[in-house]
């Protein structure tokens, strides 16, 4: 087990036999998260501050766009292009999410479309209920591996294997370096009123924490409540509200209508600040052929929202 936290392709009884290991909660792999949300807690012995608040808000916000933006719609999708300079840094920086490596979260993201709300996705609300879609499901040891069989495409670069396999140490260098930051802040600009164990508290515990759940009511909510503009064959909804709180991920039915398109929010009122932000880096050729909506699909839409309809 200690292996497995610095190594999370240790697995000494063989890949296969943990994906066919019953599908239920491993307390070995729940309680990180329980110690996660136990050490928001130590915000009582920390106390409060504006600049370490707005701090959090803004940590969540640029983790939350590494998830949205370069964690689905680059490496689970492919929905633009970038260099592979710039695909290592996405990888690294979204590993500051806590969520894990990129490769991992491809191939468990392309195995939930192949197998969107059917018996086999692995965190459908229609078969498992909320709770398990939610959080229960990464928490279960059969989903702890990654299947590279799903994402060859990745896996041909040894820098993004290293990272995934070697997914724990940047978010401990995360850790530090909030601290470090923390404390030359409480050294330097008293007047912030900020203390290093404050901003640590604040940007590591509960800003991770707020963000695990935002991605995660994407997995939950987003297929139980919203509306629908297509009709697919899954439970996904359109949510202004977790299109909010997700840089634009809430436009799930969009989505899973049309999966390659690196906007979610297909038309100008469907607020989508990752794609926004994605626009502004090709600007600059950090990103490049961002794939946009086909004609097809607003042709789609149109029919479906005609008077016959």
């Amino acid at each position: 087990m200690l292996k497995q936290w610095w190594d999370s392709d240790y697995h000494p009884e063989g890949v296969e036999v943990v994906m066919n290991k019953p599908e239920a909660v491993d307390m070995k792999r729940t309680m990180p998260f329980i110690i996660l949300h136990l050490c928001c807690l130590f915000v009582f012995l920390v106390g409060f501050s504006w600049f370490a608040f707005f701090a959090a808000i803004a940590f969540y916000a640029f983790r939350m766009f590494a998830i949205t933006a370069f964690y689905h719609r680059y490496f689970s999708h492919r929905a633009y292009k970038t260099s592979r300079v710039g695909q290592f840094m996405f990888a690294l920086i979204g590993n500051m999410a806590c969520q894990r490596g990129a490769l991992w979260w491809a191939s468990t993201h392309r195995h939930h479309h192949k197998h969107s709300d059917d018996e086999q996705d692995i965190h459908s609300p229609r078969h498992k209920g909320f709770l398990w879609s939610h959080i229960g499901w990464i928490t279960s040891q059969r989903n702890f591996p990654t299947d590279y069989s799903r994402i060859k495409d990745l896996a041909r670069f040894p820098e993004l294997v290293f990272l995934n396999r070697h997914d724990f140490f940047i978010p401990v260098i995360m850790g530090a370096s909030i601290y470090g930051i923390g404390m030359l802040l409480e050294k330097y600009f008293p007047g912030l009123n900020c203390t290093a164990g404050q901003l640590f508290v604040w940007c590591f515990f509960i800003s991770t924490v707020a963000l695990m759940h935002g991605t995660f009511f994407i997995n939950s909510l987003a297929h139980v409540f919203g509306r629908k503009r297509f009709k697919t064959t899954d439970d996904s909804r359109n949510s202004f509200l977790l299109a909010i709180i997700t840089l634009g991920e809430g436009w799930h039915n969009n989505h899973h209508r049309y999966q390659y398109s690196a906007r979610q929010g297909f038309y100008w009122w469907e607020i989508d600040v990752s794609y926004y932000v994605l626009k502004v880096l090709s600007w600059f050729h950090i990103v490049w052929d961002l794939q946009p909506v086909p004609s097809r699909i607003y042709a789609e839409a149109k029919d479906l929202t005609s008077p016959q309809h």
